[in-house]
């Protein structure tokens, strides 16, 4: 017969803590760099232009495409950058949480189809230290992503170019 041993069984408590914290901290490391690897823009690189126009600096993502963190109406928001897009195309979840007001509707084609969407105009868009005002968008109820595509109703107003995995944009 065996006495209980309060000691050891402390220990072995511990030793199942130390192992559950690592575990937590690894978490948290590994998917603070998965989501780096997917949005490396974060925090984007900005600085002026020598002629002293705002510049904006996005690194590729794993997926070869170039999301970046920026605001519409002030309201944070995440952009895919797509010069597919005929304008910015805002799900229709995001657009309620933004308040977005829509007032005509209209069917266009998407890589998934035919769809409605309702145009919206958005007062304020920025990226980084580059500020778009009265911007053409539609709010897609058929768009389930938490990103916002950010179409050519926006990028025809930005210069933009292409170096290697960085892409620059910069006020015109």
């Amino acid at each position: 017969m065996t006495e209980f041993d309060p000691t050891n069984k402390m220990a072995k408590i511990f030793i199942w803590l130390a192992w559950f914290f690592a575990l937590v901290l690894l978490f948290f490391f590994f998917q603070d760099v998965l989501d780096k690897q997917w949005n490396p823009n974060k925090d984007p690189q900005i600085s002026l232009s020598p002629q002293g126009k705002a510049e904006v600096r996005l690194q590729q993502n794993r997926q070869g495409h170039y999301l970046v963190e920026g605001a519409i109406n002030d309201t944070p928001v995440i952009f895919l950058l797509d010069t597919g897009a005929t304008q910015v195309s805002i799900p229709a979840h995001i657009a309620e949480q933004l308040q977005l007001k829509s007032y005509a509707s209209s069917q266009v084609n998407t890589a998934n189809g035919r769809t409605t969407v309702y145009q919206t105009t958005l007062q304020q868009l920025s990226i980084g230290n580059i500020y778009l005002y009265d911007v053409a968008a539609h709010i897609n109820p058929s768009m389930q992503s938490n990103e916002i595509l950010l179409g050519m109703s926006a990028l025809k107003r930005v210069e933009f170019s292409q170096v290697g995995k960085q892409l620059t944009l910069r006020e015109q």
